[in-house]
């Protein structure tokens, strides 16, 4: 993917790192020319000098081909200026770093798509964000180690009609990932299911997996 990543401080270049590792197209927007340099040593992604709330510097950027812009800057009012150009350059997919809970119905009207909030800020929620948005992280336990997602089945999925046993048989599906709940919304129903439990349409399956997983079993699961 093409990501736009404005703000490239402590957080900041944490993630750009861990999105070049992930072998995607990173472009960085910093106002510190130090900064743009020091990221561009350490991790070989693109850097712009220049402010992300300045619609020249972000088409300079390229974000008018952007899949994401992610805002990482230090003020809200920043992040939202950011998001509303990004919007307006027709970039499908923003994601936000929230630091005042006040702000939150300004970024939604910005049109960001997905808040991080900054007290509870995780490396890998942004990654999934970006790689993986049919898969909603819930819960993290044994340090971080495993985490429960919830995956929806969308219209067309190749795993409706199937049954667990059958899907956890596909020849890609990772062994490390557990299922552990379905939810038939149309019945208001949770079961916990066995291999012999067939897959519907719009179900929300819960499934445990390590980060590393995650995404081979929900290309599985979605397409």
């Amino acid at each position: 993917m093409f990501i736009i990543v404005a703000g490239a401080g402590t957080n900041g270049r944490l993630i750009i790192e861990l999105l070049v590792s992930h072998k995607h197209d990173v472009v960085v927007i910093d106002i510190d020319r130090e900064v743009c340099e020091s990221v561009y040593a350490k991790t070989g992604a693109t850097t712009v000098h220049g402010s992300a709330t300045d619609i020249q510097i972000l088409r300079e950027a390229g974000a008018e081909k952007a899949d994401v812009v992610v805002t990482l800057l230090r003020y809200d009012a920043d992040n939202i200026a950011c998001a509303l150009l990004s919007r307006s350059l027709k970039v499908p997919k923003i994601i936000s770093r929230l630091n005042n809970p006040v702000y939150t119905q300004a970024y939604k009207l910005a049109g960001v798509n997905s808040l991080v909030r900054v007290a509870d800020l995780l490396l890998n929620q942004i990654v999934m964000e970006i790689e993986q948005p049919k898969a909603r992280k819930i819960l993290s336990f044994g340090r971080g180690k495993a985490t429960l997602y919830a995956v929806k089945i969308p219209p067309k999925s190749m795993s409706i009609g199937k049954t667990i046993r059958e899907l956890t048989h596909e020849r890609n599906f990772p062994s490390d990932v557990v299922f552990t709940g379905i939810y038939h919304e149309e019945s208001d129903e949770f079961m916990i299911p066995r291999g012999n439990h067939i897959v519907n349409e719009e179900d929300l399956i819960f499934v445990v997996s390590t980060e590393h997983h995650i995404k081979k079993a929900t290309d599985i699961l979605t397409e």
